[in-house]
């Protein structure tokens, strides 16, 4: 059986530090936390479980803080988690039996990491990161922020997830100002970081330069095919935020460049046309939504909705507005299936009986 190192980087972090190291006590045969700075009580919590506790002096720049918490683990695998994550009991059960498995014939072990759920628990924002790697095999985080090691070597994929579950709003200008204090200094940011720079901006609303920096992105030839996908996505949004829609179409339609279709942008499309009244065609590419496979383990970032839920859900409403009461009752039941307990399948099946009451001859 493989052994665990789990290597946090932590500050200020008492409020969610107790609960993620419970949720992963079992799985992990060394703790190594490595706090940056706290002012609170996340060191006392941390030495409840162990007592390997090391200080970095923050530099912002994630893969070096990371980079030295990896340097401290001792055991055959090297694992992260942030303070706010947690290991459910199912997906605990299921990395303990990974674990038995594991030999020194895996470098890298890729993981759901649930990052947003709605109100069943059930994750609205999903995708792959690299969580267990081999020690001896040297790998090293990359990039100051939005941190990331370029999965190599022989790669396990696991449906063993970690989730998200954030407590608190962290300084929401930090990623932002790390990336400004980079550029000043003169770097070129790689396609990922560009990637990711434009998300920041986009976050904060500067829009046009949103907007400037995904498209030095696109015309680059370097760059993940997914990144590229959704840097589509984050343009439309820019040009939507900008009135232009005909642009913001237009760049969702560019994405298929670089694959078949997204469920994801076919959503986006579908609610273009919604919004302009142009019904048959909103029904055309939700319907299209619907037949596209979700293929998480390209590490894509993955809105679990857009497969199932939600161009159902629309296609209720698109058929509902056509006067096809039949085929938009239809469809809400199919949202149903997908989100019993959802307030708008439930508010649309309401409306659906009491047009049924009301059709009732009297008696």
């Amino acid at each position: 059986m493989a052994t665990i190192s789990l290597c946090m980087i932590v500050r200020d972090e008492e409020a969610v530090l107790d609960r993620c190291l419970a949720s992963a006590a079992a799985l992990a045969d060394e703790i190594v936390i490595v706090d940056t700075g706290s002012a609170d009580r996340t060191k006392e919590i941390a030495g409840r479980y162990t007592d390997r506790i090391y200080d970095f002096a923050w530099i912002d720049d994630f893969s070096a803080a990371r980079n030295f918490s990896f340097s401290k683990g001792t055991k055959d695998y090297l694992m992260w988690l942030d303070a706010d994550d947690v290991i459910e009991p199912g997906d605990l059960t299921a990395f303990l039996a990974l674990k038995q498995e594991l030999t020194c014939q895996t470098d890298l072990v890729m993981s759901p990491y649930h990052t947003a759920l709605d109100s069943e628990g059930q994750p609205l924002f999903t995708y792959y990161r690299e969580r267990l790697l081999r020690r001896e095999a040297g790998f090293l985080w990359q990039g100051a922020v939005h941190e990331a090691i370029p999965p190599a070597g022989r790669i396990v994929y696991t449906e063993a997830a970690v989730t998200h579950r954030k407590e608190r709003t962290a300084d929401p200008d930090r990623n932002l100002r790390i990336f400004r204090k980079l550029l000043a200094a003169g770097k070129r940011l790689d396609p990922r970081e560009q990637f990711y720079y434009a998300q920041e901006l986009y976050g904060h609303k500067e829009y046009r330069q949103a907007k400037e920096v995904l498209l030095t992105f696109l015309r680059e030839d370097e760059g993940w095919v997914e990144n590229k996908i959704e840097g589509c996505r984050h343009l439309a949004f820019c040009y939507l935020a900008e009135g232009r829609r005909d642009q913001a179409l237009a760049a969702l339609f560019a994405s298929f460049r670089y694959d078949l279709p997204r469920a994801e942008i076919l959503c986006e499309i579908g609610q273009l046309f919604l919004e302009e009244g142009a019904l048959q065609q909103a029904i055309y590419w939700y319907k299209q939504a619907l037949s596209v496979h979700r293929q998480d383990a390209t590490g894509a970032f993955v809105l679990p909705d857009c497969y199932n839920y939600l161009p159902s859900i629309q296609l209720c409403v698109c058929y509902d507005r056509m006067g096809n009461r039949a085929l938009a009752e239809e469809y809400n039941e199919q949202a149903g299936r997908y989100k019993p307990l959802d307030k708008v399948y439930l508010h649309n099946k309401a409306y659906f009986s009491a047009l049924r009451t009301e059709k009732k001859p009297p008696s």
